[in-house]
């Protein structure tokens, strides 16, 4: 069976938390992982996660390796790098998904303004035909940004709020990033047991 690639793209939005879980799932699963960072992906790690990364390439892909674990096959690559696969239809992954998805971001993305290597690749999954999924956390939304929305879910962008739910009775902060995850995993159709189905045992 074919391994599975994947690309997570961490932007500024809040919610950085959700993007390693969902690393850390989807190197558990076998799947090869590439991660791209925003600058404001950069800081809002720094100040919600306490990570201090930055610098070349190498340095960062060691930094996430240390967070996440060393299962799996891991690359990071830089937002500036337009030269990396993943900006060619020829070496499009399975699945991209941007946790969390920034307003800006998003917007871009729905104006197919690719100013660099997350936009670009995320442009390749369009033009592909490959599932891309959002994960915006912000609120309220005003009408521009559900104008976005709706463009891009009309495309076949599979568009997942950073929205927990609780009729699984959460018991703590991370079961609640678990069951946005979970619901992430599910719009790839990767297995997983992070929260407790309804009707489920």
């Amino acid at each position: 069976m074919k391994q599975r690639h994947f690309v997570v793209a961490i932007t500024g939005a809040s919610g950085s938390i959700y993007a390693l879980r969902l690393i850390e799932e989807l190197l558990r699963s076998a799947a090869r992982v590439s991660v791209l960072i925003t600058e404001a992906g950069f800081a809002v790690l720094r100040e919600e996660c306490g990570l201090e990364w930055g610098g070349a390439a190498q340095v960062v892909q060691e930094q996430l390796r240390q967070r996440v674990g060393s299962l799996g096959e891991l690359r990071y690559y830089a937002c500036d790098d337009l030269f990396a696969p993943i900006a060619s239809g020829s070496s499009a992954p399975d699945a991209m998904l941007v946790v969390p998805c920034s307003m800006g971001t998003l917007s871009r993305i729905s104006s197919g303004n690719a100013g660099n290597l997350l936009e670009r690749a995320a442009d390749v999954m369009l033009k592909e035909a490959r599932p891309l999924v959002l994960v915006p956390r912000e609120t309220p939304l005003n009408a521009i940004h559900l104008e976005h929305m709706l463009k891009l879910s009309r495309l076949g962008v599979r568009v997942v709020p950073a929205m927990p739910g609780f009729y699984h009775q959460p018991q703590s902060m991370e079961d609640l990033v678990d069951f946005v995850v979970g619901k992430v995993l599910d719009s790839v159709q990767v297995e997983h047991s992070l929260f407790r189905r309804w009707g489920g045992e």
